[in-house]
Parts: structure tokens; sequence; C-alpha cells
């Protein structure tokens, strides 16, 4: 089967009708899995056949709200493969955010904090600092169930519970990051976009996102360098390793 992780932050109005449309044609194509809908955006896990899923996606990237535009359009889902459905039923909800950070001055929408690939991190890891000789740290964002499954050698761990503990985690951490290029990362990606916003607003000018996160870095590196353990993913796989397998 395959399953897809996706958010993209952008406005959308009329939640309840866009809540109809999409669980409706997620269930007409027998999907499951979670779609969070909020005035920020759109953050979504689904899994099912490969066509359907990809019908499904087909599908988004065509629907066009109220202002005439296309939201969703050239939305990109990072792929990975199970056996079987790892979830037991399609829940679509609307939420007062996508990600819970509390901070509603963070707006990703309106500009998100630079980014950093995968290929390029991995490298800056490998020769120890930045192309402009900083010396590099990896930020962990996630909660500390997620970073002691497996998380990037040296990371710094603040050790979240929840990720609206990060502003405050921050805010006494800040200080010691001033000269350093900080690069946050977490899952999928969708927790440094506000993250790193806040980093940035914090007076760390060398503060980076890791594009697509975790998962992106195992799709985009070989063999995940610089990588220990495994990424915990929130369906019934519980955790994939650097191949993004479950077992």
């Amino acid at each position: 089967m395959l399953n897809v992780a996706a958010y993209r932050f952008v406005p959308l109005e009329d939640l309840p009708r866009w809540r109809a449309d999409v669980e409706s044609r997620a269930q007409a194509l027998a999907l499951k899995g979670t779609v969070l809908l909020a005035e920020e955006g759109i953050n979504l896990f689904l899994a099912g056949t490969e066509a359907n899923v990809h019908a499904w996606l087909a599908w988004l990237h065509e629907q066009m709200d109220a202002a005439g535009a296309w939201p969703f359009q050239g939305l990109k889902a990072k792929q990975s493969w199970s056996a079987e459905v790892p979830f037991r039923k399609l829940r679509v909800r609307i939420k007062r955010e996508i990600i819970r950070m509390n901070q509603p001055a963070v707006v990703p929408a309106a500009g998100r904090a630079p980014a950093v690939d995968a290929t390029t991190l991995a490298r800056w890891l490998s020769q120890g600092h930045d192309d402009e000789g900083r010396p590099v740290v990896t930020l962990d964002t996630r909660n500390r169930f997620e970073v002691d499954e497996g998380t990037f050698e040296g990371a710094l761990d603040w050790d979240l519970h929840k990720f609206s503990d990060f502003p405050q985690a921050l805010a006494e951490h800040a200080a010691e990051l001033r000269d350093k290029t900080v690069v946050s990362f977490c899952t999928g990606g969708i927790r440094c976009e506000k993250a790193a916003i806040v980093m940035r607003e914090a007076g760390l000018t060398h503060a980076y996102q890791l594009e697509g996160g975790i998962l992106q870095y195992f799709e985009d590196t070989r063999g995940a360098p610089h990588w220990r353990g495994r990424c915990v993913v929130f369906d019934e796989r519980g955790s994939l390793d650097a191949t993004l397998k479950s077992d």
C-alpha cells in the first residue's frame, strides 16, 4: 500500500466545505488516515492503493477556493510503502492549527524561513561546518519519545514534552546558538516551518529548517549519514528505518 504525508501552510476559508469535500473524495477512494484542516492550511497522512492515493492527490491539486485560487496546486507528498494500510479509519478534522504552537503571530503562509536541503545538510555535517565556515548544529524539535527512537548525531535535544514548549525552550537557549548555523528538523518538516520562523525572530540569523524533514532526508541521502536509529511515524507502523521501511 502507498502511504503519503504532506502539508501546506496556505490560508483556507469555509473549512466545513473543505472538510466535507475532502472526506467524501477520500471515502470514495477507500483511503484511510488523517487529514487536518485549519485556517492556516492542511496536514495529511493517508494510505491506500497506489492508484487511489494518486487519484486523490490529483483531485486535491485541482480544487479551487472561493477566490478562484488553487491552494493545493503543486503540493508534494512524501511516499513510503507498507504491506497493509497502517490506519484503521479515515478522519478529517478541523483544528485551530495544523501543528499546534500557540503562537498566532507565527504565520508560515506569510513567508517561510530559509531551508536547507538534505544533501547540503549531509555535506555540512560531514565537513563540520557550513559553506561560510560556521559550526553547524542540528536542533531536534520533536517530542522526547520521538528523539528516543532516533536522531542526528550530536543533535540538540531540549527534552520537549509537546511542540508548544518550543518557544520557551528557545528563549532559554538562544544565546548559546547566536554564532552557529542552526538547522531545525522534525519528521516531515511541518514543525520546522514554525520553529525556524521563531528562531529567526529570536535573532538567530543563521537558522534554517531541514527541507522535507527527516523523511525527506532518508529519501534523498544514501544511507542517511549522521543519523542514528529510527524515525517515529504516527500510524500503526510505529517507526521507519533509514530506508523508509517499518521492519
